[in-house]
């Protein structure tokens, strides 16, 4: 059998440590110079263990004071289907239990905004033709559970009432039904997940540390023809949630 390796027994053996109680919700536990003499290991296996505990959501470190017992927080379940309207704002369809759904959030959209060169990749423009860009704020029971950032082309929208996502007769109804209405009929949705760690700026939104775990969803919606009409940037803190994919079956 393979040796575990050090820094994940020291890990287990630091947890078993914290949940039996030996600190305090709040404590801060010894240096890490000192736990590592404490086990008898270097300073680099400490940390990773350390870190480990961190991204576990049973540590959390605060710059310049030390590592401190995190209060428990339940992970929410945060549901992606296929069978649900895409947008900035909550789905509509309730027919998939969700705990935890955002009940508000809070926008921002600048229009006439230059496409950064990677976003324009990403929407098969040139750099700097003209999109909306909206930021979005998700709260559930008051507490911060995911931002977005969305990019549309105005050469889509311009000049149609449903230029600004949040602003209309459509708004918060979500990309689907606000192309639909100007007669751009949805396709495909392509999302794209990836582990990150919380910028200063997240984690400032988000009410976590900087350096906590996030996933960071790519996402690009396409019309029926293939041209993409949105794409968005979407961070979920792991801490608060954990997602589910839902997969419907064709039927023969």
């Amino acid at each position: 059998m393979p040796r575990e390796a050090p820094y994940r027994a020291v890990a287990d053996r630091l947890r078993a440590r914290i949940l039996a109680g030996e600190w305090e919700i709040g404590e801060r536990l010894p240096s890490r110079a000192k736990l590592a003499g404490e086990y008898g290991v270097g300073r680099n296996v400490m940390q990773r263990a350390v870190d480990g505990l961190i991204i576990a959501g049973l540590l959390e470190g605060r710059a310049g004071s030390g590592t401190y017992v995190r209060a428990p927080r339940e992970r929410l379940r945060m549901i992606r289907s296929r069978h649900r309207d895409v947008g900035g704002g909550p789905s509509s369809l309730d027919r998939v239990k969700e705990r935890g759904r955002a009940g508000a959030w809070d926008t921002h959209s600048q229009v006439r905004v230059p496409a950064p060169e990677g976003i324009a990749e990403r929407l098969a423009i040139r750099p700097g033709d003209l999109c909306v860009n909206t930021h979005y704020e998700f709260l559930a029971d008051g507490q911060p559970v995911q931002l977005s950032e969305s990019w549309e082309p105005m050469a889509v929208t311009d000049e149609t009432p449903i230029v600004l996502p949040e602003m209309g007769p459509l708004a918060g109804k979500g990309v689907v039904v606000r192309m639909r209405s100007i007669g751009v009929d949805i396709g495909t949705v392509v999302e794209l997940p990836r582990p990150a760690r919380a910028t200063r700026a997240q984690a400032n939104l988000l009410g976590i540390s900087v350096g906590d775990l996030v996933l960071h969803i790519e996402r690009t919606i396409h019309d029926t023809g293939g041209r993409p009409v949105e794409t968005a940037d979407i961070v979920i803190p792991d801490v608060r949630r954990e997602v589910a994919y839902e997969f419907g079956v064709d039927q023969p």
